[in-house]
């Protein structure tokens, strides 16, 4: 039952015009590093790589943005028209629901960002700076991806304004309230996978220097994940449905 949700869940993503409109938006960070290139600057190539490219497109913008509107209607848009009922309802425990299509969002969420973050890392390094800086970040892609994408969808079972709480979490408490108050930033999945990539890549303050120690970042990632995704499946079990007739 899994294989055939997380499947169906997949394919229901994949096909979505939206889903065409984020591959269009994680093409931005390929034409930034070509335009980069290109323009022959001064600054050094590893250092704009993993603060402009990385640190302030990427997983500023690109990232959960695609997470949230991946994540937050993979089960919210069928809690809202009510064809959720039709799993639900099923005699399954409520886990294999969620998980699936968990792992649905995720999945297209990487394969959307991953791909041309890591190519486009590949292009505005242009052969100067440290290949371990791309593998970095491109670990920090796929384990933030999956934070993002499991708190989004918790989201979309707790409330009906998913796209708007998480819209104010990701640009609004991660942008300007984590550049406000420091402390923040431990509350803040941008600045684990910013930590997360500084731990893999290990590059000199000048180039990264992360707010969250890597190891901080590790567990403070999993927890996060691990508890939006109990809340998520506490909340789906709460749901009474009936077997549709």
């Amino acid at each position: 039952m899994i294989g055939l949700i997380f499947r169906l869940s997949l394919r229901q993503l994949a096909l979505r015009k939206s889903t065409l409109l984020l591959a269009g938006l994680a093409l931005i960070p390929l034409l930034l590093a070509v335009t980069f290139q290109l323009s022959e600057p001064d600054v050094e190539a590893d250092r704009w790589t993993a603060r402009t490219l990385y640190v302030s497109l990427v997983l500023t913008a690109v990232l959960p943005l695609t997470a949230l509107l991946l994540g937050a209607s993979t089960i919210g848009d069928e809690l809202e028209d009510g064809t959720a009922i039709y799993l639900l309802a099923k005699p399954i425990p409520r886990w294999q629901v969620l998980l699936p299509k968990l792992l649905a969002s995720w999945v297209v969420t990487t394969v959307l960002v991953l791909p041309a973050a890591v190519v486009a890392g590949f292009i505005s390094l242009g052969g100067e700076g440290s290949s371990s800086l791309v593998v970095g970040f491109g670990v920090a892609i796929a384990a933030g991806g999956f934070a993002y994408t499991t708190v989004f969808v918790f989201l979309s079972v707790v409330t009906s304004r998913a796209l708007i709480t998480g819209l104010v979490y990701a640009f609004l408490w991660e942008g300007a309230i984590t550049s406000l108050f420091p402390g923040a930033r431990y509350l803040s999945i941008r600045h684990y996978s910013i930590g997360i990539a500084d731990l893999i890549s290990d590059p000199p303050e000048r180039v990264l220097d992360a707010d969250v120690a890597g190891g901080t970042a590790l567990v403070l990632l999993a927890i996060v994940t691990a508890a939006a995704a109990l809340l998520a499946n506490q909340r789906l079990e709460e749901i009474e449905v009936r077997e549709p007739s």
